[in-house]
């Protein structure tokens, strides 16, 4: 099969012929349709979050947003045939540990994530293992780009807006309209929030509007925290931060009213390193919650696929480009230079 490799971090990735991927007995083999170029794919190209343990072994085939049609499947596996129209999350559960267990298989005690762990998407096929859990079937109204759309960035800016707990009319401030912000934009709207999207790129916040935002700021040219608690007239009751940035993380705490959420979804950079200071007394003095969000769990797709396929949601609006795969490099480079808008999606191949 045709496949992108990184042989080397922050090299052009190797496209050609590799091996086709084999099931094992609970594996299910994915001929892919559709792969987005993720931001985190970027950053395992770089080589960043080795303090997070996420190293991948060179060479590996990157790719973890992807929709495709089953292609062959293990002795064991019991709920996929082929041609059976399929997605699954970027994050693998065991199915056997406590959190899978009980619905939360993004907080799996032994996680891998395609293209870290093992081999992802950017190829003809892709080995999905425990296909029986981690595969997810669907819908005929949901075609495979806009499988690959909600793969990674859409899904996990699904689960930051459940995370932040909003009511209809609450304002919900996204910080960064990347893939997971104009996500998270459009999500907060669908659900009857008031969003007002944080940027320092006005192309790209005119792309929230378009989603939905009701407000836009510019961190660039104006004070953040200062222009939401005038929009707000107080502050959000929810705040998400999609960048993992320290600024952007005390802009997103600070623009809260009393009682808000900030909820952080952006893992941070090689200058955090995990680790972000935080207003303490402000966040005990306002009674503020601090929250955590890490992808979608396995049992919450059926509600975003359903909210998808009846028209509530439009992940397929936010896929700027559809592209070869050999023009992979070309986005990657792009990402580099932060010149890439909404979603990339590999569609071809050959």
């Amino acid at each position: 099969m045709r496949a992108a490799q990184i042989i080397e971090q922050r090299q052009p990735l190797r496209i050609g012929n590799v091996v086709d991927p084999t099931p094992g007995p609970h594996d299910v083999i994915v001929k892919v349709e559709a792969s987005g170029v993720c931001r985190s794919d970027w950053h395992a190209w770089m080589g960043d979050w080795a303090w997070l343990g996420l190293s991948p072994v060179l060479p590996i085939i990157p790719g973890h947003e992807f929709g495709g049609v089953v292609e062959a499947v293990g002795k064991e596996v019991k709920n996929f045939r082929p041609g059976d129209r399929v997605t699954a999350p970027f994050h693998e559960g065991c199915s056997h540990c406590p959190s899978c267990l009980g619905g939360h298989s993004n907080r799996c005690d032994n996680l891998q994530i395609f293209g870290f762990a093992h081999d992802g998407a950017y190829a003809e096929y892709v080995k999905v293992p425990k296909g029986d859990f981690n595969l997810v079937p669907l819908p005929d109204e949901v075609d495979t780009v806009t499988a690959a759309a909600i793969g990674c960035r859409y899904m996990t800016g699904f689960h930051g807006v459940v995370r932040a707990n909003l009511k209809p009319g609450n304002f919900l401030v996204v910080h960064g309209a990347g893939g997971v912000g104009l996500s998270s934009v459009q999500v907060g709207n669908a659900i009857g929030a008031q969003v007002i999207a944080v940027d320092v790129d006005d192309a790209k916040l005119e792309m929230a509007r378009k989603e939905g935002a009701v407000a836009t700021v510019n961190a660039r040219s104006e004070n953040v925290v200062a222009a939401i608690k005038e929009i707000t007239r107080g502050g959000a009751h929810a705040s998400i931060e999609a960048l993992g940035i320290q600024e952007t993380i005390l802009n997103s705490v600070l623009c809260l009213r009393k009682g808000g959420r900030h909820v952080q979804i952006g893992l941070t950079t090689h200058n955090e390193q995990g680790i972000a200071g935080l207003p303490i007394d402000a966040i005990t003095a306002m009674e503020l919650e601090i929250v955590g969000s890490l992808g979608n769990p396995r049992s919450e797709y059926d509600g975003l696929l359903s909210m998808i396929a009846q028209g509530k949601l439009n992940p397929r609006s936010l896929v700027s480009r559809e592209i070869a795969l050999d023009q992979v490099n070309d986005v990657l480079n792009d990402m580099t230079n932060f010149k890439t808008y909404g979603f990339n999606v590999i569609t071809k191949f050959k």
